[in-house]
């Protein structure tokens, strides 16, 4: 148990960050459920929001700090890539 008042604060804090954290991580992991849903469904314009969307979001939660910007880098190409692939099948050859 902390013992001075500067690490009780801290603790305070971590316990708000936390739950931050858990909420913006909630968050990307919906709209990368979202992305895969609508990849999987072949409405490219559909898709296509849902992938603007999660790489916007993954910016922001990388910027808070609540993923590492290598992560949120990963997870965008990931999307695109997917996105890409889906544009693709769609055209004809």
């Amino acid at each position: 148990m902390a013992h001075s008042l500067s690490a009780k604060k801290r603790i305070r804090q971590n316990k708000k960050r936390r739950v931050l954290n858990l909420v913006r991580k909630t968050a990307l992991k919906k709209l990368r459920r979202k992305v895969s849903e609508t990849a999987g469904g072949g409405d490219v314009s559909t898709a296509q929001q849902a992938v603007r969307a999660l790489i916007k979001k993954a910016d922001q939660i990388a910027a808070k700090g609540a993923i590492h910007r290598n992560k949120a880098g990963r997870i965008k190409s990931r999307a695109q890539k997917r996105l890409n692939a889906m544009k693709g099948a769609a055209q004809p050859s």
